[in-house]
């Protein structure tokens, strides 16, 4: 699969993304509403995408307050979890299906097998939800993705608590029913993508080109 060795986070990083559905927001691309349809917020989702193949600027993609410290806590968590599990992460991009329609930028790969995702603790509602409660139903689509699109056979899950150097690992095995339902839905919403694609596509053909 073609990958992008960019730093996550760097200008190039963002630009590959571009236009790319990627795992982050997997959860969003899926949502429905009780009649089935997709949300508002899947809808806007896939607006921001089409906007961007067409060399558009989809707003509000800059880092906010906690995304920053899950950044800058990202190494700490990276010891932890090789720490307490023996396993050496390696460091990569971002990762882009080959039809270029998809796209995941995993924490870190483990031998031939293995992914891992880093989620700092943050808020207290997130850190008693998923590490207390032991919910991490918010990080399964992506999750899965990264099973579905790296094709490996499971991923570590890693909940880091900076605040009490804690870290809680969540082995997630590779679920062929749960992927082949991803993919399904996935390649559901590339198609409403292509729609707003090409309906932007028109309605911009049909406009003057204004002079800078």
């Amino acid at each position: 699969m073609p990958w992008f060795s960019d730093e996550q986070g760097s200008e190039a990083w963002h630009q590959a993304r571009r236009g790319v559905i990627t795992g982050s927001n997997f959860r969003i691309a899926r949502e429905r509403l009780k009649n089935g349809n997709p949300s508002t917020a899947s809808l806007k989702y896939a607006k921001d995408v089409a906007r961007e193949r067409l060399g558009g600027e989809a707003p509000g993609k800059h880092q906010n307050k906690a995304m920053q410290t899950g950044s800058e806590q990202e190494p700490y968590a990276r010891t932890a979890y090789e720490g307490k599990t023996g396993n050496m992460v390696d460091e990569v991009g971002f990762f882009v299906s080959p039809c270029g329609r998809f796209g995941v930028s995993p924490d870190g790969l483990v031998n031939d097998d293995g992914v891992t995702e880093f989620k700092t603790m943050v808020s207290s509602d997130t850190l008693f939800t998923a590490a207390v409660a032991g919910d991490v139903s918010e990080y399964m689509d992506q999750c899965l993705g990264y099973l579905w699109l790296l094709d490996r056979q499971w991923i570590d899950l890693a909940l880091w608590c900076p605040d009490f150097k804690r870290i809680v690992i969540h082995r997630i095995e590779r679920d062929e029913a749960a992927i082949q339902a991803l993919e399904k839905d996935m390649l559901a919403f590339a198609a409403v993508v292509a729609e707003f694609e090409e309906e932007l596509r028109k309605a911009l053909a049909a406009l003057d080109v204004l002079a800078a």
